[in-house]
């Protein structure tokens, strides 16, 4: 997959790491994905999806911090939107996806092991992630997957995870976490760590 990495990314990686402030970070990272993949999706269908979005992205935290004990933190970041685009494709939600569904398998067999441990499949994108009190519902739109048509997918990265730099370069495997790494650099967190001090 395709990801985007600097600076800021690696401070909400220390944030949601952190004691006390990584509730905030949680929370503004959810806000942040939901956002972001709503503005992809069919307009008429947007607020349907709000609050099943907000759940399921907050459960992928969970997974992120886990798959941080294992991996660095490009790949921990990719397997979250991994999950996340096993759920959009669950749902019949091809708009929203960052790859197309036929590479589905690959990218689910690159962290087989990962998401065997952790019960993941594509059918159950949340695996041991699943919140006791579930995430919410959501309308599906299966008619979408007879001829599935992906707008924001990039196709031909599922062999590894490709990380675009801030500079627009193109590192295979992620790069190494830059030196004095502020939280405060990630966006919205500057008022949190001044609450904390």
């Amino acid at each position: 997959m395709k990801i985007r990495q600097n600076v800021k990314h690696f401070a909400f990686k220390t944030a949601l790491t952190a004691p006390v402030i990584s509730d905030v970070a949680n929370e503004k990272l959810v806000d942040m994905h939901t956002s972001i993949f709503l503005k992809k999706a069919d307009e008429a269908h947007r607020e349907d999806r709000r609050d099943h979005l907000d759940d399921f992205f907050d459960a992928t935290m969970d997974t992120y911090v886990a798959a941080l004990d294992y991996m660095p933190e490009a790949e921990a970041r990719e397997i979250t939107h991994i999950q996340a685009n096993f759920d959009f494709f669950n749902h019949g939600w091809t708009e929203m996806m960052e790859f197309p569904s036929d590479e589905l398998d690959q990218h689910y067999d690159r962290y087989e092991s990962f998401f065997q441990a952790y019960g993941i499949t594509i059918d159950d994108p949340l695996g041991d992630f699943h919140p006791e009190d579930g995430i919410a519902d959501a309308p599906s739109t299966p008619e979408k997957l007879d001829d599935p048509e992906h707008p924001y997918a990039e196709g031909g990265f599922a062999d590894d995870v490709y990380v675009e730099t801030a500079d627009g370069d193109l590192v295979v495997g992620g790069q190494e976490k830059p030196e004095d790494v502020d939280i405060a650099d990630a966006p919205g967190m500057a008022d949190a760590v001044e609450d904390e001090e």
